[in-house]
């Protein structure tokens, strides 16, 4: 009998699992670190295949934090339920940030400390991953603005920082969130839920907004160091 042939991997495949690798690779020892010796390695194939299908490690990387970004804002994008109020939106969309940072850490990790500490074109990526957040975001505030009946009270510089403040902060939860480990009902070490950094993301966020929605607003000359104006 002839040796039976193997199956080969198809390309598609095989380049997912180079990239997986690479997202382990890049996550857990740092951009500059990794070789592809390693990423091979944890990949199960030849470092030559890394090279002929990805070109080099520059490339390698570029083509890691690409995928990660369009998947991260697939997974907010699918979580937003159209037409609900704005702050159901943000809600889902937070639920939904929070739980593919916490299901895919290492992606995050490439995404906020990884890609945006070695130059372009890496940064320049992330930056545009996050731009169409904010985006995504400031409609959302201009929307509840509107549902507010306060919109010429908030200019569209002042809707476009506020935007940029709470995706900010959202970014930092999201690593707060993956270092931090709480005791769990079992005893087990557990990380906050998705639906607990959303929570706290929106006590922290849209509380805030709902007061200057309703016509309030922190001064300096205030009593106490703020003033609420009605």
């Amino acid at each position: 009998m002839g040796a039976v042939k193997s199956k080969r991997v198809p390309r598609a495949v095989r380049e997912q699992q180079m990239l997986d690798a690479a997202v382990l690779t890049f996550a857990r020892r740092g951009y500059r670190a990794a070789s592809m010796d390693e990423i091979a390695e944890v990949a199960g194939v030849s470092k030559p295949l890394v090279y002929l299908y990805l070109n080099s490690k520059e490339e390698l990387f570029s083509a890691v934090i690409r995928r990660e970004r369009a998947a991260l804002v697939a997974a907010v994008t699918a979580a937003v339920q159209p037409g609900e109020a704005a702050d159901r939106q943000l809600w889902s969309g937070l639920q939904g940030f929070f739980a593919h940072t916490a299901e895919h850490p290492e992606g995050w990790a490439v995404l906020h400390q990884q890609a945006r500490t070695h130059g372009e074109p890496f940064a320049l990526e992330v930056a545009e991953m996050r731009a169409e957040i904010v985006a995504f975001v400031t409609e959302l505030i201009g929307m509840a603005a509107k549902e507010a009946g306060c919109v010429g009270e908030l200019a569209e510089r002042e809707v476009a920082g506020l935007a940029h403040a709470l995706v900010g902060a959202a970014e930092s939860l999201a690593e707060w969130a993956n270092a931090r480990t709480d005791e769990g009902p079992s005893g087990d070490r557990e990380h906050p839920t998705a639906k607990e950094a959303a929570a706290t993301m929106m006590n922290f966020a849209w509380t805030g907004l709902g007061h200057l929605m309703g016509g309030e607003r922190w001064t300096p000359g205030g009593a106490g160091g703020g003033e609420n104006r009605g």
